[in-house]
C-alpha cells in the first residue's frame, strides 16, 4: 500500500504548515502574498469545512471524522488493486481527514490560513488538509466519470 506514503506526506505537510502559521503569526493576522487575490490569514474554527458549526458540533464532527477515517482505511484496503487514480484519491482524502481530525483531537480547533478573494468575493479560508480532501474528491470523480470502465449492462443497443 505505497499510496499510504502520500497520506503520510500530506499529513506531515499539513501539520508543518499549521505549526508554521501558529508559531509565526498572531490569530487573525493577515499577510498579503498576491495583493487583491491571496493572503495568509491565521484563523481557527471548531466546526467542519468552511467554518460551519452548531452547538456540540466539535463532538459530532470529531466522531464523524473518526468513523469516516475508518471507512476510508477500509475502502483503501478493498481498492488496493484498483486503478492508481482511485488509490491516490482515497489516500488524499484520508490525509485531509487525518490532518483536521488531529487538530480537533489535540487542539480542539482547526487552523486555517489560505485566504483567496477577488474584488468583493471572498472565499472561505482553508488549509492543506481541506485542499487534500478537495483534490482527492475531484480525482475520484474524474476517474468515476471519465476513466472507469463501463459495464456491459450500462450499454444500450437499439
Amino acid at each position: 500500500m505505497r499510496v499510504l506514503s502520500i497520506t503520510g506526506l500530506v499529513f506531515v505537510l499539513d501539520q508543518a504548515s499549521k505549526y508554521a502559521v501558529r508559531s509565526t503569526m498572531g490569530l487573525h493576522e493577515s499577510i498579503s502574498i498576491i495583493p487583491n487575490f491571496f493572503n495568509l490569514t491565521y484563523v481557527t474554527n471548531s466546526g467542519m469545512a468552511f467554518g460551519l458549526n452548531f452547538p456540540g458540533g466539535i463532538v459530532v464532527f470529531t466522531l464523524a471524522s473518526i468513523i469516516l477515517s475508518g471507512v476510508l482505511i477500509r475502502l483503501l484496503w478493498t481498492e488496493r488493486f484498483s486503478h492508481i487514480l482511485v488509490r491516490i484519491s482515497l489516500a488524499l482524502i484520508l490525509a485531509g481527514a487525518f490532518g483536521n481530525l488531529f487538530d480537533r483531537l489535540f487542539r480542539a480547533k482547526v487552523v486555517d490560513f489560505f485566504d483567496f478573494y477577488w474584488g468583493t468575493y471572498h472565499f472561505y479560508i482553508f488549509n492543506v488538509a481541506d485542499s487534500s480532501v478537495t483534490i482527492g474528491i475531484i480525482l475520484y470523480l474524474w476517474y468515476s466519470l471519465f476513466l472507469q470502465p463501463k459495464s456491459g449492462s450500462d450499454i444500450q443497443t437499439n
